[in-house]
């Protein structure tokens, strides 16, 4: 799960927030992220206390789970990095299509589809991404 899903599932004003929200009900799915998108979503929660407070509280009760980056990780996230150096690839981004390849995962919830369309995986697969 990126950052922006994140943000638009906890604040109701967001454009995104009934696309997301619909999305979310429908995944039965556990859901994953890294570190990163979260410190992004709490700096664009910044706003909201009580956002950041609900997903911090997300975390804590296994709705959103923590998968980790090990320094084993950082070559992998470098060569991702550099390989799409073109679309500006962010380190949160490529922190989750490595723990997408590490953990074989194939499915992304990010409002950001044009990235997450051109970013591959193993054996040149696609992301099915969501709300899509």
């Amino acid at each position: 799960m990126d950052a922006g899903p994140l943000v638009a599932i906890l604040n109701q004003r967001d454009r995104h927030h009934h696309d997301c929200v619909a999305a979310l009900k429908r995944m039965r799915q556990s859901l994953f992220t890294t570190w990163m998108p979260v410190t992004e979503a709490m700096y664009l929660l910044d706003f909201s206390p009580a956002a950041q407070s609900a997903l911090l509280e997300m975390i804590e009760r296994g709705a959103l789970n923590i998968l980790s980056i090990e320094t084993e990780d950082l070559a992998d996230i470098r060569a991702l990095m550099a390989k799409y150096a073109d679309l500006a690839m962010d380190f949160a981004d490529a922190t989750l299509v490595q723990v997408a390849r590490r953990e074989r995962l194939s499915e992304i919830f990010t409002l950001d589809q044009r990235d997450f369309g051109i970013y591959r995986l193993q054996r040149g697969r696609s992301f099915v991404i969501y709300p899509g």
